[in-house]
């Protein structure tokens, strides 16, 4: 595990990389994807996962879904498609293949939310955790993300990236 910022890896030294539900915790995503590329051999491909806001999401699902969410999941901020495809194409990469798979993880939160409901009646230890403040505030967020993904103002990407081999380029 590593940390895109700042991986401390060799320029070129990695084949492939990916980074599966992190890149919205970072905080400068221009960097993330700049880290990225060094790292990658010319022709390494890079496949980024990422919890997504909708393309032009009206103000009420920014106000009471995607804001809270961010902000109950300490996550900075959560970009689109179109502007993560930008910082990928900024920092060298080309994008092969993007993917929106809302419809097929959207269930995950139901599944999440019965089971820590489940959870907290039969153990004693899931309560003191999960009802601890700092993971209160996330738990609670559950019914939103259910929400944010059911109406559409939240989607899932996954993204395959080239760093494009500067020999092969025309």
């Amino acid at each position: 595990m590593r940390d895109w910022l700042e991986s401390g890896l060799p320029g070129g030294s990695a084949d492939a990389a990916w980074a599966i539900e992190s890149s919205e915790h970072m905080v400068d995503k221009p960097a993330f994807f700049a880290e990225a590329h060094r790292v990658l051999a010319p022709g390494g491909r890079f496949v980024v996962c990422a919890w997504l806001a909708e393309t032009g999401a009206s103000g009420w699902k920014v106000r009471h879904l995607l804001e809270p969410i961010c902000r109950e999941g300490r996550l900075p901020s959560m970009g689109t498609r179109e502007e993560y495809a930008a910082m990928a194409r900024d920092a060298g990469f080309e994008i092969v293949g993007y993917e929106d798979v809302s419809q097929r993880v959207a269930r995950t939160w139901t599944i999440c939310a019965r089971r820590l409901a489940r959870a907290l009646v039969v153990d004693r230890e899931i309560r003191r955790i999960g009802l601890a403040a700092r993971n209160r505030i996330f738990a609670l967020s559950f019914p939103r993300l259910i929400v944010a993904y059911r109406i559409g103002p939240m989607r899932y990407g996954i993204f395959t990236l080239v760093k494009v081999d500067p020999a092969q380029q025309g």
